[in-house]
């Protein structure tokens, strides 16, 4: 399905086609009635196995706001490799949908989907990645520095969200860094493939990662599917904290970004999160602005 334009990571994405969704999404934020009724008379699938509330409204807003009609679509009314294959799933929806968004845990069902398919398949997140996520945040900080000279300091677990954001900040040309304690580093692989693209550093020491960045990010210490897990993350992961001595390190202007929900107290404190400098609310109200992009360039 090489002509389908799936969006499961970011690897589904080059610079160009990156950047045509960020011009696209800074155009329907500024100018939402230009794109109003876009793309009446379409239909799309949200999935969901997972809990979500930034993903579900904001996914299903955009589409209602370009005349798509969005059907959510429960995991536990479909049984998405219990009661029938994920093939089986994919194959029925594309009779009836134009596109499939799906927020999973495995990422390995996104695939064996759109292998199958030929409507586009949109990661809404997986275990791997949650491209639609990072491109909100390089929305975000195209609106507040210069992503091409910027420096990304993400501080935490290297997971879905890490490896998606290394990625795009990558492709847009700024440099990113990395500070996770051991066993909690991002995929070798994907910070190769980040690495193809422009600057990408992995170290330790969150400090070495914070000095002098543009922005500090970072994310819960313990995803969905991972709470028996809690208890030693919190441990592993509690010196990586951004609090606002390490927030201070970075450039005087620096912004603040997490994709939230955020666990206040663990990965980040509440002076930080709450600091005017923090732009996680435009980040969150960016996902609807980004996803009618998606579904514009997916669509059009």
């Amino acid at each position: 399905m090489d002509d389908v334009k799936n969006l499961l990571g970011m690897s589904d994405l080059d610079g160009d086609r990156l950047g045509l969704l960020l011009e696209m999404a800074a155009k329907v934020k500024a100018n939402p009635d230009e794109y109003r009724r876009a793309l009446t008379g379409r239909s799309i699938g949200l999935f969901f196995m997972k809990q979500s509330v930034r993903t579900w409204v904001s996914c299903d807003v955009a589409a209602i706001e370009l005349g798509v009609h969005p059907v959510v679509i429960r995991n536990d009314q479909t049984g998405l490799g219990i009661r029938e294959t994920p093939e089986d799933v994919g194959r029925v929806l594309e009779r009836y949908l134009d596109l499939l968004g799906m927020r999973v845990f495995e990422h390995s069902d996104l695939e064996r989907i759109a292998a199958v398919v030929s409507v586009p398949v949109i990661n809404l997140l997986s275990d791997l990645e949650h491209p639609c996520q990072a491109v909100a945040d390089l929305q975000t900080l195209a609106e507040h520095v210069t992503p091409q000279r910027a420096t990304v300091a993400y501080v935490g677990d290297g997971n879905n969200v890490c490896h998606s954001l290394l990625q795009a900040v990558a492709m847009a040309g700024a440099s990113m860094r990395v500070a996770s304690p051991p066993g909690y580093a991002p995929d070798p692989a994907i910070v190769e493939r980040g690495r193809r693209f422009g600057e990408v550093i992995v170290t330790e020491d969150p400090s070495e990662a914070v000095a002098g960045a543009d922005a500090v990010y970072t994310d819960v210490w313990t995803s969905m599917g991972q709470e028996a897990e809690a208890a030693e993350r919190r441990r592993a992961l509690a010196p990586y904290r951004v609090n606002l001595a390490l927030f201070e390190q970075a450039k005087p202007d620096a912004i603040f970004m997490h994709c939230l929900p955020a666990h206040r107290g663990e990965e980040v404190t509440d002076e930080v999160i709450e600091h005017p400098r923090s732009r996680v609310f435009d980040q969150a109200e960016n996902r609807l602005h980004s996803f009618k992009a998606i579904l514009l360039q997916a669509l059009s």
